[in-house]
């Protein structure tokens, strides 16, 4: 930003030579780039940032200048001559757009002769680099120049009609810019237009068809604060960058409109011009003050140093703030609508710093404080899960969050992909939608580097969008192939199966109390056909487990069998888990009943489960399934399945003849359920 000594003194007495001026600047933040001479004027090229847009005229600067030197701003009077219209009279002013254009004001000047600028706005605007174009046009130049709020000037003769209106652009609509150049406009696009046409881009140019000229007499001033966000993407979709779309897009100062629009007129009233009374100040929903607590022990903190209360209250008081000093050890700071970059207390403690003084805080580490994380139920969970896959000889491992478009293809999973727009690698192009593609390519990395079994899971969040939501779900994932353990004398080496992982996903679903889960035999694409499970809780589905299908298998050069399975973990740990049930260690003995039955292969073990477990069979503790037996002696389409029973009575010791009883009880009714065949000392029982 360009500041110019001469027109700086306007808005502050600086009664300083210029190196000292340059070094209270430096001290404050506002650090001289560049220093150079024009017309026997000093130009300052000062360093802003894009949070303080405030800065981006010489009323910021004294302002900061007045608060470091505490010295005050110069009272400035804008006199004006008005007519006996009113401006309502005039011109209608409708805000279609509320929310895109919270304040909008607006004045009428008549009978302002349009000619060259006097030589002394012509020097200034020279000053910070600004070509002299008409007095009327020059004018909002130097109100934006000196106090950093873009002003509009329409000829109010080429409006259709007496009407202002700030709308949103309609589809296909064509604006004709200031310097000729035809763009085609989108209802996303803010524009002031007349009853016919837009006649400007709201916050960036003026239209030629309301451009001011030699001919125009009268004109409309258009003073207003429009939303950062939207004046933003109008001009990055139209490539378009002016001094005041530069201004609204980082933010202006909400209550300045009124001051600037009355600034404009009162030049314009010397060169012959004439104001209608009252100004159109359109804002039907004022905006109160940010309000934010400064703790004196918080800023000791951060800064490491000890700064007087006073010092601190005044450094505020100087920058405009509201300071409320009622609650002993902090402040309540009202914060000036200019400075729209203070949102936190660490943004007013820097300020604290930059008054202070950058050279007078020790250059030592502030001393921190270890806050414990607030406990989450969610976490403890899956800090469980982790010990009891680990017991199961799985390892934990992390991946990236992306995966390639061949992944996404060889999976080929019914969720859309979220794309990335500038990916680190073509194998980055899409955020993952599973957790396998990257498990898997662990276990092709250590197959290839002679592990000779690969046992792993990952705790990971899956992206995917939904209508027109981007969405992310956490995700378990786990893979097994190979052999369990490493080779040992002691013992024989056993492979990963089916029923290790189903084993270790029930173990690691029943010690959390997730009950009931279900396991129902269902294809899955990702799955060899016949070797899957649909993994269910209270009958709604969480996942799937199986062998991964050999032909996904071959595209990551895997030659060997991969057990796989993927749950949605995010609704899991949404639901409550069963609740814990309390009693007594039983003191009297229980009693064992083995019992082996021929029944159909085909038959699922939790089918007979479920049927025992809705059983109402007195004393009866638990049951499992010990063995599973095929063999020469069994006939074909049959298999043995052993089961062990335990009974136990809380109060007394059970007598034999009750639990042959109870026995005689489930026999029958398996018999009678599934056609179980008892089977006796190596007999079959018809």
């Amino acid at each position: 930003m360009r500041i110019s000594l001469d027109w700086l003194k306007d808005f502050i007495e600086l009664d300083m030579s210029p190196d000292k001026l340059i070094q209270v600047l430096n001290s404050i933040g506002l650090v001289v780039d560049e220093v150079s001479e024009a017309e026997g004027d000093l130009i300052l090229e000062i360093e802003t940032y894009a949070n303080r847009p405030d800065t981006l005229g010489h009323l910021g600067i004294a302002r900061e200048l007045s608060a470091a030197l505490g010295q005050p701003l110069k009272e400035q009077q804008w006199p004006v001559t008005e007519t006996s219209e009113k401006t309502e009279d005039i011109i209608d002013v409708q805000v279609f757009v509320e929310e895109l254009c919270p304040r909008y004001c607006g004045l009428v000047v008549r009978g302002v002769k349009v000619g060259p600028s006097p030589e002394w706005m012509q020097r200034r605007l020279r000053a910070v680099g600004i070509k002299s174009i008409n007095n009327v046009v020059d004018v909002t130049n130097y109100v934006l120049y000196a106090t950093a709020q873009p002003i509009h000037a329409f000829d109010l003769a080429k409006l259709a009609g007496p009407k202002i209106i700030i709308r949103q652009a309609k589809k296909d609509e064509s604006f004709r810019t200031l310097d000729g150049t035809e763009l085609k406009l989108s209802p996303e696009m803010m524009v002031i237009a007349d009853e016919q046409k837009p006649v400007a881009l709201a916050g960036i140019v003026g239209g030629e068809n309301s451009a001011v000229t030699e001919d125009t007499r009268d004109v409309f001033i258009e003073c207003a604060y429009f939303e950062p966000i939207s004046v933003r993407q109008t001009a990055k979709r139209l490539g378009l960058q002016t001094d005041a779309s530069y201004r609204f897009e980082r933010g202006t100062d909400i209550s300045f409109p009124p001051q600037g629009a009355w600034m404009v007129a009162s030049l314009l009233c010397q060169f012959g011009g004439k104001v209608t009374r009252g100004l159109l100040d359109i804002y039907p929903h004022p905006r109160k003050k940010r309000t934010l607590i400064l703790r004196h022990h918080r800023v000791h903190e951060l800064l490491g140093v000890e700064i007087p209360a006073e010092k601190i209250e005044s450094t505020f008081r100087a920058l405009q703030f509201g300071v409320d000093a009622t609650q002993p050890g902090s402040w309540k700071i009202l914060v000036p609508y200019h400075r729209v970059d203070i949102e936190r207390e660490a943004d007013l403690i820097e300020e604290v710093a930059r008054f202070y003084g950058y050279d007078q805080i020790p250059a030592t580490f502030p001393p921190l404080k270890q806050l414990e994380p607030p406990p989450s139920p969610a976490k403890k969970t899956i800090q469980r899960m982790r010990s009891i896959l680990f017991h199961y000889g799985f390892n934990e491992v992390l991946n990236f969050s992306f995966m390639s478009e061949e992944d996404e293809a060889c999976f080929a999973s019914s969720r859309r992909a979220v794309r990335l727009r500038n990916p680190v690698s073509s194998r980055s192009a899409l955020m993952r939608t599973t957790l396998l593609p990257g498990l898997i390519n662990n276990v092709a990395y250590n197959l290839n580097r002679g592990a000779e079994g690969v046992h792993l899971f990952e705790w990971g969040k899956i992206y995917f969008w939904k209508n027109d939501d981007a969405r992310e779900h956490l995700s378990l994932g786990l893979v097994s192939t190979g052999l369990m353990a490493a080779k040992h004398w002691s013992s024989p080496q056993e492979k990963s199966d089916f029923f290790r992982l189903k084993g270790a996903v029930e173990a690691l679903f029943s010690l959390l109390r997730y009950e009931p889960i279900n396991f129902l035999e269902e294809e899955h694409p990702w799955c060899e056909k016949g070797v899957s499970l649909i993994v269910s809780y209270k009958g709604e589905p969480i996942g799937f487990l199986g062998l991964l299908r050999q032909e996904i298998g071959r595209k990551y050069a895997l030659k060997q069998d991969v057990w796989i399975a993927e749950f949605d973990m995010g609704y899991l740990l949404a639901k409550q888990p069963r609740a814990f049930r309390f009693q007594s260690v039983v003191k009297y003995p229980a009693v064992i009943r083995d019992v082996s039955f021929l029944v159909d292969s085909n038959l699922p073990y939790q089918q007979v489960q479920g049927f025992l477990e809705k059983r109402e069979i007195p004393w009866l503790e638990k049951f499992e399934l010990y063995d599973r037996f095929t063999g020469a002696s069994i006939p074909r389409g049959k298999v043995s399945l052993s089961f062990r029973f335990v009974f136990r009575h809380p109060e007394r010791t059970l007598e034999a003849e009750e639990v042959d009883g109870f026995m005689e009880r489930i026999i029958r009714a398996l018999k009678t359920e599934f056609g179980f065949q008892l089977r006796e000392g190596g007999k079959i029982d018809k």
